[in-house]
């Protein structure tokens, strides 16, 4: 007996860190969030959006043409009923665990995730997701919902067709003197990790001296690195009006945040994909109230009022960085004491950065000896740099030199962007 309880045991602790997984295509370490894409666009990428803490708050049909009458909470086309929701309320104290889980989110009608009816019909959908090639899930509003009932909802769905198991990363807020914890929930998936990109849009903006990044991680009351997916902004935030959040629209301290993110070992990382607004309420571009997709310039950036932070050449190069480097640990950090840093990715990369005034210093980088293309200021192309270029001597020392006053005040190299 004692024999097959322990190997229960170490099954649902492989089950769990599995679930961990996120499933990424071979040389490949980065989510895109395609925001407002459409859906065969999106299908080419990345994960689903899977919602289903609530059903719609007001009556009418849906894009397929399903109805339903939320004043009743009639919802045929799943089906479902009004005994598969919670009693209606408001959610109106965050300090009340209850309240916030079977309380309804701004009038959504709120499923009762205890019910074997509605997590079955919950788990049909995610397989069939599963069975259509997705192979990982971000779960909008899991505070919102009872983490055991999250924890069976996940522990029925099926294995991937090609193994292992669904990356479940889970959509978890945290105010202030909140009764719920994003630590509940990180015994059966990963958690989108909000504190990360307040912190480093506080930093990148001169709130917070840079040096203090040398202890980048849970010292900050970030979750452990496997339990965090991270980020720094997405299509909530953005629209907040925070001082504290980065986007696209004040672009240099927002790419300099982002390359942070993307040459830091911490988290599982994903950036955003956005389209332009000037109202938080503005929806995607559209004719006539039909979706327009992105055009794409000769430089791979996005047209028709499509951001597309994914493709800017800073970012992507970046995405490129955080491939080469995979596996290393930071090493060989540097600082001035204020607003200047340099750190190191064992052998592989090596990234420099300043907010105020110009780093001109001899630095270990750890790279092999040779010349380096920086892939901020350009690219490696034909052989030669069309930006800056580094190099390494046989010590691993390399001089540094960036500019505040440059464009992005980042400077990056790597083994592949080797002459």
């Amino acid at each position: 007996m004692a024999m097959r309880f322990l190997a229960i045991v170490c099954a649902l602790v492989a089950v769990v860190f599995c679930q961990k997984d996120p499933n990424f295509e071979s040389g490949r370490t980065t989510i895109v969030h395609l925001f407002e894409w459409k859906w065969d666009d999106i299908a080419a990428e990345i994960y689903v959006d899977a919602v289903f803490n609530h059903m719609a708050a007001s009556s009418g049909s849906g894009t397929a043409g399903s109805t339903c009458d939320a004043d009743s909470k009639s919802f045929p086309a799943v089906p479902y009923d009004s005994s598969d929701f919670h009693e209606s309320c408001a959610i109106n104290n965050y300090n009340d665990a209850t309240n916030v889980r079977n309380c309804e989110l701004e009038g959504l009608k709120d499923l009762d995730q205890s019910k074997e009816d509605v997590r079955g019909k919950i788990v049909d959908f995610l397989n069939h997701c599963v069975s259509l090639g997705v192979s990982g899930f971000r779960v909008d509003a899991a505070k919102h919902m009872w983490p055991d009932d999250l924890k069976e909802i996940y522990s029925s769905v099926n294995d991937l067709p090609s193994g292992g198991r669904p990356f479940f990363y889970q959509e978890v807020s945290m105010g202030s003197g909140e009764a719920i914890s994003k630590k509940e929930y990180i015994d059966f998936g990963t958690v989108l990790e909000f504190k990360f990109g307040t912190e480093l849009g506080n930093a990148f903006q001169g709130n917070n001296a840079l040096h203090y990044l040398e202890t980048w991680g849970p010292e900050w009351g970030l979750l452990d690195s496997g339990d965090a997916v991270v980020f720094i902004d997405n299509h909530d935030n953005q629209r907040t009006g925070s001082s504290s959040i980065l986007t696209y629209k004040n672009p240099k301290p927002y790419k300099m945040a982002i390359a942070f993110m993307l040459a830091h070992p911490y988290g599982t990382a994903r950036i955003m994909s956005s389209y332009s607004f000037d109202n938080k309420d503005q929806g995607p571009p559209s004719d006539n109230g039909n979706l327009v997709g992105p055009g794409f310039n000769d430089d791979g950036t996005c047209t028709n009022g499509w951001v597309c932070e994914h493709r800017w050449r800073q970012i992507f190069d970046m995405v490129a960085f955080r491939n080469v480097v995979v596996g290393t640990e930071l090493a060989n950090w540097w600082d001035n004491g204020d607003n200047q840093i340099a750190f190191g990715r064992g052998d592989k990369g090596f990234v420099a950065f300043t907010l105020s005034g110009d780093i001109n210093q001899s630095l270990p980088t750890g790279l092999p000896a040779g010349t380096y293309c920086d892939i901020i200021s350009g690219t490696l192309e034909s052989g030669s740099c069309t930006g800056k270029s580094v190099t390494v001597d046989d010590s691993g020392n390399a001089a540094i030199s960036l500019s505040s006053e440059e464009d992005d005040g980042v400077l990056a190299i790597h083994v592949n962007a080797k002459l």
